[in-house]
């Protein structure tokens, strides 16, 4: 999302925490998540959210690498007492049942590509003034990096931050990859019944709260170099994830297109011109 961010703040940053309660829906499938998603991965989790994502509003940002990686991020906030509610493509939400139980869950779509995207950030920055726990990918889709490293983030989730003050907490996740194929419904369905035997480790971090302290709101370039702060970090704390994976990753999905267009190789705040 890279257009103009909500017009006034909407989370007050000095107001006593206001956990929001997620839908009864939602609490359902997260407690379900725990159940199901371990038949086809062994999840790990390094690290605990910091306090302010217990006990008020907070904006998670993940990288995004798979299809299956947001099954994940479901069960691992669910395993450390988070619910949160993500942004996610309007399309998703226009799919029968899906769509429905998207919309049960309080989840927020994005109109990509339209003039109607900004509504979003609109509706995200209601649901933080309600004390609600968001997650976002600032990458804006699925990484085609070829080593599956994040790439260069889209401007959303800076210019929330920036325009509510929520803390931002930055959470990686790696090994979702195996799991399940990037396309082909053949080649999809096929790897996901191999890995009810492989159950290959998928890690999830959770990492610190994101500083933003040091940029000027009223500065155009802010949510820029917001966005390249937020992609380092999450480019960061993926490498402790992957020590022994530093290039390319061991896995290999022949069904992913693969882009070096917006890749972000080096893991130091990149320049956000």
């Amino acid at each position: 999302m890279t257009h103009a961010s909500p017009t006034r703040p909407r989370f007050d940053a000095d107001a006593p925490p206001r956990p929001a309660s997620p839908t009864r829906l939602w609490r359902f499938l997260l407690r379900l998540s725990r159940f199901l998603v371990p038949m086809f991965c062994r999840v790990r989790i390094v690290g605990e959210p910091p306090h302010q994502a217990r006990t008020g509003p907070v904006i998670l940002v993940a990288n995004h690498i798979g299809t299956f990686d947001p099954f994940v991020l479901i069960v691992a906030c669910a395993k450390v007492g988070l619910a949160p509610r993500f942004l996610a493509t309007r399309g998703i939400f226009n799919t029968p049942v899906v769509g429905t139980v998207m919309h049960g869950c309080g989840h927020i779509p994005v109109d990509r590509g339209k003039n109607t995207v900004t509504d979003a950030l609109h509706h995200a920055a209601d649901a933080l003034a309600d004390g609600a726990c968001l997650l976002m990918y600032p990458e804006g889709k699925i990484s085609l990096d070829p080593g599956l490293w994040p790439q260069r983030g889209k401007t959303g989730a800076a210019r929330l931050a920036l325009s509510t003050k929520a803390p931002v907490v930055t959470v990686a996740q790696w090994g979702a990859h195996e799991v399940m194929a990037w396309q082909g419904a053949g080649t999809m369905a096929a790897n996901l019944v191999s890995a009810l035997w492989r159950r290959p480790i998928v890690t999830v971090a959770f990492g610190d709260v994101i500083d933003f302290d040091d940029y000027d709101t009223t500065d155009p370039a802010s949510p820029k170099l917001a966005t390249a702060r937020i992609i380092s970090h999450c480019t960061k704390l993926l490498r402790t994830l992957r020590p022994n994976e530093p290039h390319q990753p061991r896995h290999i999905d022949v069904s992913r297109p693969l882009s070096v267009q917006h890749s972000v190789t080096d893991i130091n705040e990149p320049d956000a011109s």
